[in-house]
Formats: structure tokens, C-alpha cells, sequence
């Protein structure tokens, strides 16, 4: 199996001829899942003892499976949060598996580890973050809200000398706030405060003192962080992170932003002034798998002071003692609930060396502006109502006396015809429709073929 012959010369460019071409299609086909049923009837049994070869088995993926995946990156995909890796990312991410590097340290992967950290070293400056703050590249925002927490509730008690160490910590939270923050409560054994949010989905400052002052001395004695989102996910709405980070500042705790989605528009400069306050973060994230065009996955976890993380995360065995002596180097895997890890910043790296920050600053408000023009077709429609303004590239809306399950039909039928993956949400108990605009390559036309489909 680990030998470079004929037939592996022979499947190696059979691969990398898919790849390029799976690449060069613009747009992509939109696919759709299949049933099990369906899947285990035109894909058969596919491991064997024997094994069915590398051609058969890149057959089986290209004509049955990967038709059966939905395409992220397709320009009509508008659910959820999409992707558009650009095509240098995705290339380098073949690049990134074929040279088997270990990401977790310094010793063993000096050189990725540095790239990564010039692309770390870029999204700090736009946050505005100081010379020292650093991180690591993680799975996802739920790896990166976690990591964080745990650093914040580490610095917490360690500030308590000793009196905290059983103590239950607690956080407090935006409704508004991802699911994600709710899960690293649970995994943390941690409790939550959520606030209440504004009409529009947005942490309250009103809201937010007042839940500070209805604390007990003993509750607000647990508090370890405040989280504040800039760029919900389902409204795409940025909390006034100015507010949270004064509140967290009187409390002494932990500023933690969770930017996942909406980090990335802090490189447009018409809507920059809206994070104003991100710069105060002891912590933050933003998925590049989302708004900055790379692949899956990646998180870009930052701290203001990478030193309590490393404090925080790091694993001492004596297998590992190699690695933390002499002179400090970075080791990725000392800032994350992590040790062993793939160098996922590397195809964001390449994207960026290669593209520059121009670039991306141009193609986040490229997006931007089609948002916002699709929000103008909505309002003029006069079977849409327009639910809010977008402040970023997600727009809600809804099609005048539909009902959950009208939508869901609606749904259901652009994607089966490969127009379209727009499905339903909800907003204030009502369901309607969403769309998120992440794709350079979506335009305008893009959304209204969606909204003259709703007439």
C-alpha cells in the first residue's frame, strides 16, 4: 500500500485531474442528497477484503457519492452559512494532505506553523488586536467558543487562588448568541446567563446590566466572561461590543467575541465601525471556512494574551517534555482543547500569500453589496416583506401568507430542480425565509431568480 508504482502513478493523476477539474467548474452542479436506501443500491458494498482499486473506488465517489453531497461552494447555495474557497486554497489543500505534516508543534512543523501564524498575525491586526495576541487554527467556531471558554474560566480561577476551584463557573450571554456557547456551557459544567436580546437579535446593553445587577453577590462572584457576537447567525446582526466589553471590564472578567460568521467583515471598511469595541477582546474567533474563502475545515482562535492559553491547554506527559524545553517556540496545540491537529490554516495562508489582502477586502464587500441589492428587490416585491435591514450579508425575509409548510414545499422543489438551497428559519416564532451571501460569484440575478420563484 505504500509504495509509488505504476498503478499508483496511474491513480495519482486520475485524482489530481478530478480535483483540478472539480475546481475549474463554474458554477458547480448544485447536487442534492440521496436516501440510504438509494445510496446503498448505486454504491454497493465498497470496502471489501480484497479492496475494489483505486480508479473503481474514485468512480464510486465521483459518479454516486459526491453527486449525492450538496455543493457549499455553488452560488445559489444561500443556507446556512455557505463556503467559497477559492481555487488556490482548495489546490493547496491537496498540497497540505500530501506532505503529512503534524500542525501541533514546533518541532515537527516549524514551517507551517509560522505561515499559519502570518495568517493569524493578519486577522489579529484587522480586530485591532496588540502585537502579542496570538492563537491556533481549530475544527470550528464550537472548537474555538470552547477553547476560549476554557481558557477564560482557567485565568478566573487561577485570579481566585485556589478559592474557585470547585466553585461552578457561570457566563453571560446574548440570546442571540450561537448554539455553540450553549454546548461549551455543557461541556464546561458551566452555567449561563442569556440576555435578552433587542427586536433585531442583538445583545441589549439595558438588557445586559440589567441581568448584571439582577445577579446575587454569589452568582456575580462566578462570573468568569462575557460573550458578545458580531455577526449572528441567524440575523447576521452585530451586538455592541463596545457595551459588553465595559461590562466585562467592571465585572474583571473575560471578553470573549464570537465573530464565526461575521468576523470577516471587519476587512470591509463600510460596515469596519460597526465591531468598534473588538479590539478590547481577551479572545476571538472567525471561521475562514465561512467569509474568508478558504475550505473546511478552519477557526481562527485569537487571544489578546496568548501566555493564559498556553497556561490553560497545554498537555504534559513525559512523551511531550521534549517539546516544552529551551528556548519557547509556538506549539499550535498549547491554545486549544487539542493535541494532535492538521495545519487546517495552511490553504488560508496560501490564499492569502497568493491573492493578497486587497482581495479579500474587495470580495467581502462584494458580497456585501449583493445582499443589500437583494434586500431592495425583496422590499420592492409586493409578495415579500423585508424583516430588517441586513447589516451584514444575511437577509431575512417572508413571502406574504405562507405557511411552514408552503416554504418547506417551496424549498424542497429548488433543490430537487438544482436552482437553488434556500430553506426555512424562524424569526420571532414565525417561520420565513433566510439567505446568506458568503460567494463572490453570487450576484444579483442569483437572488432574484430566488425571488420571482416565489411569486
Amino acid at each position: 500500500m505504500h509504495q509509488h508504482d505504476t498503478s499508483t502513478e496511474v491513480l495519482t493523476q486520475a485524482v489530481v485531474r478530478y480535483a483540478v477539474d472539480r475546481v475549474r467548474l463554474d458554477p458547480p452542479p448544485l447536487d442534492g442528497p440521496r436516501t440510504l436506501t438509494e445510496l446503498r443500491a448505486m454504491a454497493g458494498r465498497t470496502v471489501t477484503p480484497q479492496g475494489l482499486g483505486g480508479l473503481e473506488a474514485l468512480r464510486v465517489f465521483g459518479d454516486v457519492l459526491a453527486p449525492a453531497c450538496i455543493s457549499v461552494d455553488h452560488p445559489r447555495f444561500l443556507s446556512f452559512v455557505p463556503a467559497a474557497p477559492t481555487e488556490a486554497s482548495v489546490l493547496f489543500d491537496l498540497v497540505v494532505g500530501a506532505c503529512s505534516i503534524y500542525g501541533g508543534s514546533w518541532l515537527e512543523g516549524g514551517g507551517a506553523v509560522f505561515a499559519e501564524n502570518e495568517a493569524l498575525r493578519f486577522i489579529a491586526d484587522a480586530a485591532g488586536l496588540p502585537a502579542e495576541a496570538g492563537g491556533v487554527f481549530v475544527s470550528g467556531g464550537t472548537a474555538g467558543n470552547l477553547s476560549a471558554l476554557i481558557a477564560a474560566r482557567w485565568r478566573w480561577r487561577q485570579r481566585a487562588g485556589g478559592r474557585h476551584d470547585r466553585t461552578r463557573g457561570l457566563i453571560i450571554s446574548s440570546k442571540g448568541a450561537h448554539s455553540s456557547i450553549a454546548q461549551a456551557c455543557r461541556a464546561m459544567d458551566t452555567d449561563e446567563v442569556q440576555v435578552t436580546a433587542d427586536a433585531e437579535g442583538r445583545l441589549h446593553p439595558e438588557h445586559l446590566r440589567a441581568a448584571v445587577a439582577a445577579l446575587s453577590a454569589e452568582d456575580r462572584d462566578r462570573v468568569f466572561a462575557v460573550v458578545a457576537t458580531c455577526g449572528t447567525t441567524n440575523a447576521g446582526v452585530i451586538d455592541d461590543l463596545t457595551a459588553a466589553a465595559d461590562v466585562a471590564a467592571e465585572l474583571g472578567v473575560w471578553f470573549h467575541v464570537d465573530g464565526a460568521y461575521g468576523g470577516a467583515g471587519l476587512l470591509a471598511p463600510s460596515v469596519r465601525s460597526r465591531y468598534d469595541g473588538i479590539e478590547r477582546a481577551d479572545s476571538f474567533i472567525v471561521d475562514p471556512h465561512k467569509w474568508l474563502f478558504a475550505p473546511f475545515d478552519s477557526c481562527a482562535l485569537l487571544y489578546r494574551d496568548p501566555e493564559v492559553a498556553r497556561r490553560a491547554h497545554t498537555q504534559h506527559a513525559e512523551y511531550l517534555d521534549v517539546l516544552h524545553g529551551g528556548e519557547a517556540e509556538w506549539n499550535p496545540s498549547d491554545y486549544a482543547h487539542h493535541l494532535s491537529r492538521r495545519a487546517r490554516g495552511l490553504p488560508f495562508w496560501f490564499s492569502l500569500a497568493t491573492h493578497g489582502t486587497d482581495a479579500y477586502r474587495d470580495a467581502v464587500e462584494t458580497t456585501l453589496a449583493v445582499a443589500k441589492g437583494g434586500a431592495r428587490l425583496i422590499a420592492d416585491a409586493p409578495h415579500l416583506e423585508l424583516i430588517m435591514e441586513p447589516e451584514l450579508s444575511v437577509v431575512l425575509f417572508r413571502r406574504v401568507g405562507w405557511t411552514g409548510q408552503d416554504y418547506q414545499a417551496w424549498s424542497d422543489r429548488m433543490l430537487a430542480e438544482g436552482q437553488a438551497f434556500v430553506v426555512p428559519t424562524a424569526w420571532a416564532g414565525e417561520p420565513v425565509l433566510r439567505y446568506c451571501v458568503v460567494n463572490p460569484r453570487t450576484t444579483l440575478d442569483d437572488i432574484r431568480l430566488i425571488v420571482d420563484s416565489l411569486a
